[in-house]
């Protein structure tokens, strides 16, 4: 069997699409995060620093609507508790993520 190396020059390649919802800034991040398990809000924003409230919330949305984060409220009056966690399809980033962890270990500059 082939090899078959996508075109990720095209805008049709589903490569490119996942690489491009990636490229944003604080995904990467926040699953990292995520790895142990259910976190609220307030919880991630302490562990990413430098994200706002803003972005933390629009950037878990999108992750949310690409079926990588699942919200759960934990409290419903209020005020209202909800966490996030990672769904199997996030979950399914944790070695990929490793090997480019990995991979920036090996190559980083000594020193």
């Amino acid at each position: 069997m082939d090899l078959v190396v996508p075109d990720v020059l095209e805008e049709s390649c589903a490569t490119r699409q996942a690489l491009e919802r990636f490229a944003a800034k604080w995904r990467v991040l926040l699953i990292y995060s995520l790895l142990p398990g259910p976190q609220r809000p307030a919880d991630l924003r302490r562990r990413v620093p430098g994200i706002t409230q803003k972005m933390l919330t629009e950037t878990l949305r999108g992750m949310e609507e690409d079926g990588l984060v699942a919200r759960r409220v934990v409290k419903a009056e209020h005020p209202q508790h909800v966490e996030y966690d990672l769904t199997p399809l996030g979950r399914t980033l944790r070695e990929p993520l490793a090997a480019i962890c990995d991979w920036a270990r090996a190559t980083a500059p000594a020193g």
